[in-house]
This record gives structure tokens, sequence and C-alpha cells, in this order.
């Protein structure tokens, strides 16, 4: 079985690029979805109750989200130590759901998740794709979702730019115009996945 991953930037479409592809029937992990749930564990909950206090947990015994935000938004190096508490939480996650579907006979997994590249977690899959588009393109679809322009910037720096990313994917896609072409893009992607995974099975 092979693992793909598809990262870009916000904004770029790499959440609809894994929907298209999990309307395809492979199985999509989706990183940011897994770190909802797993925010709710007992350990999540506990480690940041060491690490930021009990102000941050909530008398239902909750994580207070908003507050977090807050505070992790301000400063990066408590943006660290929460990464550092999530991240091995979500790795853990992923994994057994990937071994789940390998033992299931699943040929591919795809796994959607914005830093990929940045937490270094590339050097564990297969193959990563890219879905890149304009700049420009970019900050006007984030725009019209209701993010201000300084919102966009400060959620791009905390971001690898998408050339260095295109550098070290396996396979770019862009989507650069309308839904129907990024289809048109997805089918060559697909053609490239069977390839993917001819080559594994080779291998194997």
């Amino acid at each position: 079985m092979i693992t793909i991953g598809v990262t870009g930037i916000i904004g770029s479409g790499k959440s609809t690029v894994s929907a298209m592809l999990g309307q395809t029937g492979i199985t999509v992990i989706d990183l940011d979805k897994l770190a909802k749930e797993v925010s709710g564990s007992p350990a999540a909950k506990e480690g940041i109750r060491k690490t930021f206090g009990e102000e941050y947990v909530k008398e239902d015994g909750t994580i207070d989200k908003d507050r977090m935000k807050d505070l992790v938004f301000k400063d990066k190096a408590r943006l660290t130590q929460l990464e550092a508490i999530m991240h091995p939480l979500i790795r853990g996650e992923m994994e057994r759901r990937a071994i789940e579907e390998w033992e299931r006979g699943a040929r591919a997994v795809v796994i959607d998740g914005p830093l990929i590249f940045e937490k270094g977690m590339y050097r564990e899959l297969s193959k990563v794709v890219v879905v890149s588009a304009d700049i420009a393109r970019i900050k006007e679809r984030l725009i019209k979702r209701g993010m201000t322009s300084d919102d966009v910037e400060r959620r791009m720096e905390n971001q690898m730019p998408l050339a260095e990313k295109e550098k070290m994917a396996d396979y770019v896609i862009y989507n650069n115009g309308t839904e129907d072409d990024l289809r048109e893009e997805l089918k060559i992607l697909l053609e490239k996945i069977k390839t993917w995974e001819a080559e594994d099975t080779y291998a194997s």
C-alpha cells in the first residue's frame, strides 16, 4: 500500500482535491479533522493542563479552544509547545487508521494535511502531491471567504512558500481555473497514482 500526502497552503485547494480523490473510492485521512478528534482525548487535555495551566481546560473537561487559539496565534513559542503535545497524538492516530486500511486491502491512502513538509511528515509517506495556485488568486479566494488581508498574510507566514513545496513534491496539481479544470487535472493525477501503485506492487 502507498500513502500519498496531499498538501499546499491555505486557499490553494488541497482539501478540494482530497475530497475529489475520496469520491473515487480512495480513503482520505484528513489531519485537520483528526486534530479536532484527538484534542478531546485524555492525553491531549492532560498535556495542555500541565503545559498551559488549568485555565485552558473548561469546567466540563473540554479544552478552551478560543483561549488557546488566542494564545498561540500571538506567541510562536507557545504554538511550538502546543504542537509538541498534539502532533505525536495526531500521527499515532493517523498511523493506526492507515494500518487499518492496509489490513482491509487498500492499495492507496491519502493523507490530507497543510504541514506535511513543515513537520517532516513527508519522510514517512510514499509520495507527496502539492496543490498549487497563483498567490494572487489564492488571496482573492480567501478574502472572498471573509478573511482580511492581514489574516491571510499571517496564515501564509506560518507555512512554507508554495514554490518550495513544489520543488519537494512528487507531483504538482495546479488549481488556477474552474472546478471542471481541476477535475481534468485530477484525471491525470489518478493515472499517476495507478503508476505509483504498480511500482509499489512490483517492488513488493
